[in-house]
């Protein structure tokens, strides 16, 4: 692949000169940082090297010296780091993470991980040259384990680079890694480290595809499944720069800048590394993954001169519909292909409770209600460790045993979220879904998300029974209800997903090509004709075959059906077809972003986060923590831990939602 970089040499370029502007701009009572900023931004690392040495020639002083001494903070950390070479950036990263207080394993491995044989061996070079130790050795003494091994292993700069690939060898190495994890109790690190650490990259990109086939899942799934700890985030970070090392930059560069402060250190660290090898590819990669442009999340996420810097480096502001590079319209095309390869097991947090006794537990619960005051830990430990069927088998013999209405009586003992909450696990799916739907159409104003979430999500079987039990509360149709409450395009979409009659069954290839072209045709037709046509396809087809339809979509239009909602729709109709996208690529990771939005911020969507909570926690809940944590960069668990402590003094409420998480990650 050629130069995706966005610094270049300087057509004009005079050492000499710019040392004396970068000195004039250091001279006498404060610094011209503009200045200094706009000269080494514009010039390429070779450049900067020969203005260094024509600085101490002219000025007989060090200029990095100087510029540490000059300016401040995290704009002279990044001047500073464009100063150095990439090998002794590189290694002072290194050496910085070994030699700090506690070891930072997330930058040893974003550079072990990314870094090609000559870029790995210049840097340990380097590090011997710059601090008389041999990196290996530091890294050895500050690590251990399988961790450490992984490490060793790719320091040493020896992949085979050849291009050359055995295709016996290939399906030997998948079933090699199948036999090292899924196929047995316990894991073969070592046939992992070996593997992934000295195979080539082509090499390896077509043993992963054929262990998608043995396994049924994605060798990451799998890591993620067999490995814990930093070995695993290790492993999983090569497979992906194996997969594309500019998607691994853009998702380290999102997690970077996301949520509450800024990862500053790996800010830098990768806006530098990567401006003369990648950038572009990495502004394509982030532009495809999240909503903004890599240029918008730096502008909203950093200020200054800082921002200023990196920026110029960032190169420039990315259309958000604009069509795909190469590298990019790859990678789509790719994703959605494994998207539709694999088998993800979907696995819940809550279990039927193997010692059940439905009399005892009514009885339980009639005593923590009975009196003066309520025993809301006795009420949380039976209803959240549960299965539904079982809460519906309470309901049932606390009626019959006590005469009682269980759900009125907890009614009348519960108050706020933990009622809601409650209440909506002692609820039949059906009946929590209409009562959600009510709640989302009722009142002032319309909750459309939420409208949104629940109909794109349900099986078919689970629309029709939402729609009975809706009826059967409320007296009158879902659909009514929705005509009454929506309008336009939204409604249609709306009414089209309550009949609960999405297509079943695989993609069907031939017919997946023919929709893929209407959809591209149709993004050149009437705002309406398009909406029309996408609602035809997006909300009747099953979701394997509309895995293949965004797949091929990439191909006839260059671009990605998320950007082109994003673009070219607005309002409740772009939100609707982009839940119906995100959950066909991966509706855990669109669960576990719905929740994330529930909570960050000032304030809890309360009815968002319950919602999601009781209705996963019997269906997929584990994974969406896991895509949780992977998004993140911090448990589910933690996040409610840490989010729903404000307004909640009781914890009581935080308490049931952290037993239907089901554990910390």
């Amino acid at each position: 692949m050629g130069f995706r970089g966005t610094i270049t040499d300087a057509s004009d370029f005079d050492p000499t000169a710019d040392a004396e502007t970068l000195f004039n701009a250091m001279k006498g009572f404060g610094s011209d940082k503009d200045a200094i900023l706009d000269l080494v931004t514009s010039r390429s690392n070779r450049q900067r090297q020969e203005v260094i040495g024509a600085y101490k020639c002219s000025f007989g002083k060090d200029l990095i010296e100087d510029l540490k001494y000059e300016l401040t903070g995290k704009f002279e950390r990044l001047i500073v780091s464009l100063m150095r070479t990439p090998a002794y950036h590189d290694a002072k990263e290194i050496h910085d993470a070994v030699n700090g207080v506690g070891t930072s394993e997330r930058c040893l491995i974003e550079i072990t991980a990314s870094r090609n044989n000559r870029q790995m061996n210049e840097m340990v070079a380097a590090y011997k040259d710059a601090y008389g130790r041999d990196m290996e050795d530091d890294i050895i003494a500050d690590t251990s384990g399988h961790f450490k091994k992984m490490l060793v292993v790719l320091l040493q700069g020896a992949r085979d680079e050849s291009g050359v690939v055995d295709a016996d060898l290939v399906q030997q190495d998948a079933q090699d890694l199948y036999a090292a994890g899924e196929e047995q109790w316990g894991t073969d690190e070592a046939k992992f480290i070996m593997i992934l650490g000295n195979r080539s990259v082509t090499h390896l990109c077509m043993v992963f595809d054929a262990f998608e086939i043995i396994a049924e899942m994605s060798v990451e799934d799998s890591i993620k499944r067999e490995l814990s700890g930093d070995f695993e985030r290790l492993m999983l970070a090569v497979v992906q720069c194996i997969r594309s090392v500019p998607m691994f930059f853009a998702k380290r560069l999102y997690k970077a800048m996301k949520g509450l402060g800024t990862a500053d250190n790996t800010l830098i660290r990768i806006m530098i590394s990567r401006s003369e090898i990648d950038i572009l590819d990495i502004r394509e990669c982030f532009r495809l993954l999240y909503e903004k442009s890599l240029h918008n999340m730096i502008t909203d996420d950093t200020s200054g001169e800082y921002k200023r810097t990196l920026l110029n480096l960032c190169g420039g502001d990315d259309d958000l519909a604009g069509e795909f590079f190469p590298e990019a319209a790859q990678i789509a095309y790719k994703m959605w292909e494994m998207s539709a390869m694999t088998k993800v097991q979907l696995r819940p947090t809550v279990l039927p409770a193997s010692t059940f006794d439905p009399a005892a537990d009514a009885q339980a619960l009639r005593k923590a209600m009975k009196g003066f005051g309520t025993d809301e830990d006795a009420i949380i430990e039976i209803v959240a460790q549960r299965s539904n069927a079982q809460r519906q088998e309470i309901r049932r013999t606390f009626k019959s045993l006590l005469g009682r209405d269980l759900m009125k009586d907890l009614k009348s003992e519960l108050s706020k979220n933990l009622e809601r909450l409650i209440i909506g696990l002692m609820l039949t799916p059906a009946e929590f879904d209409a009562k959600m739907m009510r709640k989302a159409i009722e009142g002032a104003g319309t909750d459309e998300h939420a409208l949104i979430e629940i109909l794109v999500t349900r099986t078919n079987e689970e629309i029709l029974a939402m729609n009975a039990a809706y009826h059967s509360a409320y007296k009158t149709s879902l659909e009514e209800a929705i005509h009454s409450d929506t309008s336009g395009h939204f409604c249609r979409i709306l009414v089209s997903l309550v009949q609960g009659a999405r297509e079943d069954g695989p993609a069907d290839e031939e017919r997946a090509v023919s929709d893929s072209q209407e959809l591209a045709d149709a993004c050149n037709a009437e705002s309406d004709d398009m909406v029309m046509k996408f609602m035809s396809i997006l909300c009747t087809r099953s979701f394997p075959h509309l895995r293949k339809v965004f797949q091929e979509f990439v191909r006839f239009s260059n671009k990605d059906i998320e950007q082109i909602i994003k673009k070219e729709m607005s309002g409740d109709v772009k939100n609707a077809f982009y839940a119906i996208v995100r959950s066909v690529k991966n509706q855990p990771s669109y669960f576990a972003d719905r929740l994330y939005k529930a909570m960050k911020g000032l304030g809890t969507d309360d009815r968002a986060l319950i919602r999601i909570m009781v209705s996963r926690s019997e269906a997929d809940l584990f994974n969406i923590r896991k895509e949780f944590k992977e998004t993140h960069d911090v448990s589910l668990h933690e996040f409610i831990k840490v989010e729903t402590m404000i307004g909640d003094t009781s914890g009581d409420y935080r308490k049931t939602l952290l037993l239907l998480c089901g554990g910390e990650d």
